[in-house]
């Protein structure tokens, strides 16, 4: 995976840079960075210009909003986001607020995930692979609202991950109820999987815009629906900050499978810290990414080539 086989091959067949609209601000390999908000951007580019989305979007919209991404960057003095205690001696990132999400945020999460749906499905070509990262709360709303869109559902990839959230007892009644916990303690992360519908036969499809189908780690093995992933290493965390960075020993395995042939254009319309930019000039592919962070911005671009670099198992 990621060999330099891999590379040369679509190195070959890369080509010339996609007709997309504005100007990168980083550029490194084959991989760009756009600094824009991703439904405008993605109404501004060409039909059937990408060829796979690969993303970890924002759930907290309120939490992501400019107010209060200001607050936690001053300590979360005032701010919504939840601060978890110290655990083994280590201080954990903050987390939005899943859990205590009112009925008006939820209507208003999932609406914003039917008007990006809407905006990327014209800008993918037939039969291209989405992978959107989840939690199992909110997913349901994700793939309602990516389904009305016009993708159809392909199942979902398991990421088996120990996390931080759940398992606690009632807040303020810990001593009085302590054998109950008021919901399972997180051991997985759901990454819903839709495709754009493909025109004809999947191999029609796949001979005309190359998408259609999953690329397989090998001939012999097929791309499975379950990974086992540890928690973001401090090192990695260290190389780009962003508070929901994932591991590029997992997003290197998703980014590769997204394209089955191994070429055309990777998009993530929400980069934050570059981890999945990142990962594609690891496996060779040319990737887009749009952020609109001027802060994650930064941060992605100090932080894709530092992160390419990381030797994993995935590649």
């Amino acid at each position: 995976m990621g060999s330099r086989t891999d590379l040369l091959e679509v190195e070959a067949i890369a080509g010339s840079e996609p007709a997309l609209v504005g100007e990168p601000v980083f550029a490194f390999g084959h991989v760009r960075l756009y600094q824009a908000d991703a439904i405008e951007w993605l109404r501004s580019q060409p039909e059937h210009s990408l060829h796979a989305c690969v993303t970890d979007p924002p759930y907290g919209l309120s939490e992501y909003s400019d107010k209060e991404q200001a607050k936690l960057r001053n300590g979360n003095r005032g701010g919504i986001w939840r601060i978890p205690p110290q655990y083994d001696g280590h201080r954990r990132s903050p987390l939005p607020r899943f859990t205590t999400m009112s009925d008006h945020e939820l209507r208003q999460l999932e609406a914003f995930f039917g008007e990006w749906a809407e905006a990327l499905f014209p800008a993918l070509v037939p039969g291209a692979v989405v992978l959107i990262a989840s939690n199992p709360l909110l997913s349901f709303l994700v793939s309602s609202a990516v389904h009305r869109a016009g993708f159809e559902r392909r199942g979902e990839i398991i990421r088996l991950v120990q996390t931080l959230r759940g398992g606690d007892r009632p807040k303020g009644a810990h001593d009085e109820f302590p054998e109950v916990s008021v919901m399972p303690r997180s051991q997985w992360e759901p990454w819903v999987l839709f495709r754009k519908p493909v025109q004809g036969r999947v191999q029609d499809n796949l001979r005309r815009w190359g998408a259609g189908g999953m690329r397989r780690p090998s001939p012999k093995q097929p791309f499975g629906d379950v990974i086992k992933s540890a928690p973001t290493r401090k090192g990695e965390r260290a190389l780009a900050p962003h508070p929901s960075l994932k591991p590029q020993a997992l997003m290197r395995q998703l980014v590769r499978a997204c394209l089955p042939l191994g070429r055309g254009i990777v998009l993530d319309p929400f980069a934050g810290g570059g981890s999945t930019l990142a990962a594609a000039h690891a496996v060779g592919y040319r990737a887009i990414g749009v952020e609109r962070d001027p802060h994650f911005v930064k941060i992605a671009t100090r932080g894709i080539p530092k992160l390419a670099a990381i030797q994993t198992e995935a590649g």
